[in-house]
């Protein structure tokens, strides 16, 4: 498959293929020169119209590390700004003959638009409320790493669960590694029929400390046009992760920027059992095995993003650039 627009595209193969390339570029990150020349004289192009620090500066790092030209585009201050459209924009773009554009949109369904007129590949950073795919990639590596496998465990995901495509994206992936997830938070703020995609939905912390992952959510409201709840210290008091919440074998995910004192704790997100910033870290790794699979990936290897690959071990990625 030549992009990664949605993680319910890539079956559980492809998705451990990923993961065992993004082990290799740890490795690599270990040596005291970190870049491969894989992506040498090939260009990427990274187009966000929504405000990024995490995606964008591990997106734009990956594709140095793997010694790609990079073309970084931010909407504001774009000729975005003057009225151009997302269809010129990328034509403009694609004059440059990119290999991958990765890109950020407001709208869902914007990166599939995108990879209709270009003939580079295409990532999606994210698109409105849809899907964010590499997040959950990131999120899935960063618990395998801590636990081995995904397969039985308990993940709860607590709060804005109607405004995060980290959440959609989060629970299909969790689900295809076999895991079983929770949706909780205010019936105002859980999509309806979201069941359908295998989930259970709880509107109370409840039962929490059945779970092996308390992953919490922001609070989106720069997307938020009603007033879905009656004050932020109401939403805190009823569904706020704290120490007191957390169990000692309990591990806690959020997927930044954090609303210290909102959904979390500041105690709890600087407690032993916050990965945080393991997520982070592994978000660089991860960010530059999708662009490698996309972009490096040869016909004699079965782990094309999204077409049934077989898990594979992870190949010698080169001498440093």
């Amino acid at each position: 498959m030549k992009n990664l627009l949605s993680i319910e595209e890539v079956d559980r193969g492809a998705i451990e293929a990923i993961l065992d390339r993004a082990e290799s570029f740890a490795e690599v990150g270990r040596r005291d020169i970190k870049k491969v020349p894989t992506l040498r004289g090939r260009t990427v192009v990274t187009l966000f119209y929504e405000s990024s620090t995490r995606t964008s500066s591990s997106f734009e790092l990956a594709a140095k590390r793997l010694s790609a030209d990079l073309v970084s585009v931010k909407a504001a201050g774009s000729s975005v700004d003057k009225g151009e459209s997302l269809k010129d924009t990328v034509a403009t773009l694609s004059a440059y003959d990119p290999a991958a554009i990765v890109i950020r949109h407001p709208y869902a369904g914007a990166a599939q638009m995108v990879a209709a007129w270009t003939p580079a590949a295409v990532v999606n950073a994210g698109d409105g409320k849809h899907e964010h795919p590499s997040q959950a990639l990131l999120d899935v590596y960063t618990l395998r790493r801590r636990l081995g496998s995904l397969e039985g465990r308990k993940i709860w995901i607590v709060g804005d669960v109607l405004h995060s495509r980290v959440a959609r994206s989060n629970l299909i992936a969790f689900r295809r590694m076999g895991a079983e997830v929770t949706l909780c938070g205010p019936p105002t703020l859980i999509p309806r029929g979201i069941e359908e995609l295998g989930c259970r939905v709880t509107h109370s912390l409840d039962g929490l400390e059945e779970a092996d992952v308390v992953y919490a959510l922001r609070m989106q409201l720069e997307r938020m046009n009603d007033k879905l709840v009656p004050s932020l210290r109401e939403y805190a008091a009823n569904f706020q992760i704290d120490t007191r919440r957390l169990g000692p074998r309990q591990l806690l995910m959020h997927p930044g920027p954090v609303n210290r004192g909102v959904e979390i704790s500041g105690e709890a997100i600087d407690s032993p059992q916050s990965l945080i910033g393991e997520q982070v870290a592994a978000g660089l790794v991860v960010r530059m095995a999708i662009l490698y699979e996309l972009l490096a990936g040869g016909p004699e290897r079965p782990s094309a993003i999204g077409e049934g690959a077989a898990q594979s071990s992870a190949p010698v990625i080169g001498q440093p650039a």
